[in-house]
């Protein structure tokens, strides 16, 4: 009896808490569900077209969304009436075109990697016939044939491995040569120059006493090795991924280019003995600031292709700083130039003089304004400075003083000639917080020597010529840089405390050279250093005044001509007994 009673008060409890549970879900439905109603708010609706948005927050596209959503989102957007359906479209065009976008970059990158596979697989070919030449040579066995160790199986897997010690040897080849960054050096001495050529010339630095500073590739292995590096070149412009890029950039203009031997404007190349050759090839673009850079390199074996390139210059300014002290005519002489090439061709240049003490600083101003005023120029800045020339102290001033961002600087002289192609080679060869570009300019003997008296010297322009008789590539001379100012200041600037002429240049050089910026030094056939007479002070001790003197004579003629000098009282006696000898018949 006990146990019935029990179990029957359990059940009527249960049955109690049964009724209650559901009472109070009752009351809570109750409560607190939404309030029905014909239009439902924009927020409630529009969530499955438009929640992946990146302007709503959304994280992708929807994925298999059923039709009663859409005739939902349909709804709801007729309900709310035509504002409603417009921002849906709108949605759906934005949505429409990031996919749009999407694709066409993975086309491109389609487009890359099937041209990555054929360069790769001409490679492999090239390898596998370098293998089957090596095999060839191998030493042969008793039967005649060729002795492989191994058997078959063998000979497939040494095949392999010979290939891709080949390919390892190839890659750190590439790794380990200067191209992308820097190597520090120990001096100025352990640069490995560039040499500089173009369609028909090349410029070269160690040159002795039989070649020529300009000359064309007389040798047949030379005139083959840059012939095949322009062929490379173009052929890799013209492929699929290139002509893909010309596309892009052509669609404004309706056309697509195809690069020819015309489009190659100049080259620089260095080889380092134990790893390869490097050659840099640039080429116009398809706007006249725009250029093709490709960078090629020859590990001892096929060119590998390192870049692909495109650099735009239309608004890379470059900042022209001078220190300046007296020299007022020598000054005109160079606006004349700077009037022609930075005003008239270029455009985008501004020019920064530091005029050190007062005397003739009056000059100076004039000729700017008559610059300014004359051809509308506008771009430069006077800084004087009341205290003893110093030209690191004023090429440092002349950068810091700049506050309109990371600009292109071009450190200059007032007896420096350059042209608008030179500016151009200052753009290319620089890189902010990767390479710097020091060039070798050529400088020009005495022209009173070279044209045999004063009246017969021609202007300045004609006097420009690179050759053996007019003057010398001033390989020992770093004062002409180009650099960005942001590398200029983390490397610590010049050192102030260095007075006068020399020295600042050659120790902002090494700087560079132990740090890991690329320094590109190469001759630069639009750079010039215009002849002007050196004084060799009498204070000076007799060491020093010798070694000024041979500057000196380094300056004012070449080899030869210093030579007809040195012996021109025996060449005068010469003349004289030929003419007792043979007297003019009368």
């Amino acid at each position: 009896m006990l146990r019935r009673g029990l179990l029957t008060w359990v059940s009527r409890v249960g049955g109690l808490l049964v009724l209650l549970c559901c009472s109070l879900s009752l009351l809570y439905l109750m409560t607190c569900s939404p309030p029905h109603s014909n239009n439902p708010p924009l927020s409630h609706v529009l969530p499955h077209a438009g929640s992946n948005h990146p302007s709503l927050g959304g994280t992708g596209p929807v994925v298999g969304a059923g039709p009663g959503g859409t005739r939902g989102a349909g709804d709801a957007a007729q309900s709310r009436g035509p504002p409603a359906a417009h921002s849906y479209q709108m949605l759906l065009q934005e949505r429409e075109e990031q996919h749009r976008l999407y694709i066409s970059s993975l086309k491109k990158q389609i487009a890359q990697l099937k041209e990555d596979l054929q360069e790769r697989s001409l490679q492999l070919k090239r390898v596998q016939e370098s293998l089957k030449t090596a095999a060839n040579g191998l030493p042969e066995g008793r039967d005649g044939g060729v002795e492989l160790q191994g058997g078959g199986f063998g000979e497939v897997q040494g095949a392999k491995s010979q290939q891709s010690d080949l390919q390892e040897f190839l890659r750190a080849q590439l790794s380990k040569a200067e191209i992308s960054s820097g190597t520090r050096l120990p001096n100025e001495y352990a640069v490995v120059p560039f040499e500089s050529f173009t369609l028909q010339k090349m410029y070269q630095l160690e040159m002795g006493l039989t070649r020529h500073p300009e000359e064309k590739p007389v040798r047949k292995d030379k005139r083959d090795e840059l012939g095949e590096v322009l062929e490379a070149a173009l052929h890799s412009l013209n492929t699929a991924s290139s002509r893909q890029d010309n596309r892009v950039a052509a669609e404004k203009t309706q056309t697509s280019k195809v690069y020819t031997p015309s489009d190659f404007i100049e080259g620089i190349s260095r080889t380092e003995r134990d790893k390869g050759t490097l050659y840099e090839l640039t080429f116009r673009g398809e706007a006249s600031h725009e250029f093709r850079r490709l960078v090629l390199f020859r590990p001892f074996g096929p060119l590998m292709k390192v870049k692909n390139e495109r650099m735009d210059t239309t608004n890379v300014m470059i900042n022209i700083i001078v220190p300046l002290s007296r020299r007022a005519d020598k000054f005109k002489q160079f606006m004349h130039n700077f009037r022609e090439v930075c005003v008239r061709q270029d455009g985008r240049v501004h020019l920064t003089v530091v005029y050190f003490g007062k005397e003739q600083m009056s000059e100076v101003r004039s000729t700017l304004e008559n610059t300014s005023r004359e051809t509308s120029f506008k771009n430069y800045t006077l800084l004087q400075l009341d205290e003893e020339f110093s030209r690191g102290r004023g090429l440092d001033v002349g950068a810091r003083a700049w506050k309109g961002g990371n600009v292109l600087l071009f450190f200059c002289d007032v007896d420096i000639y350059f042209t608008a192609d030179f500016l151009n080679t200052c753009r290319l060869n620089t890189q902010p917080g990767e390479k710097v570009f020091y060039p070798v300019l050529f400088s020009q003997y005495n022209p009173a020597l070279i044209y045999g008296s004063p009246e017969h010297i021609p202007p300045v322009e004609q006097q420009l010529v690179i050759k053996k008789d007019t003057g010398f590539w001033r390989d020992f001379g770093f004062g002409m840089t180009c650099q960005y100012r942001s590398d200029f200041i983390n490397i610590g600037g010049f050192d102030i405390d260095i007075k006068g002429w020399g020295g600042e240049d050659v120790h902002l050089y090494r700087k560079y050279l132990h740090s890991n910026l690329l320094v590109v030094r190469a001759p630069s056939r639009g750079l010039f250093h215009l002849w002007h007479e050196k004084h060799c002070a009498d204070e000076l001790p007799p060491d020093q005044y010798r070694m000024c003197m041979q500057s000196k004579a380094m300056n004012e003629a070449s080899h030869g001509q210093l030579g007809m000098l040195f012996f021109r009282h025996e060449i005068e006696a010469h003349l004289r007994k030929q003419k007792l000898q043979n007297p003019k018949k009368t």
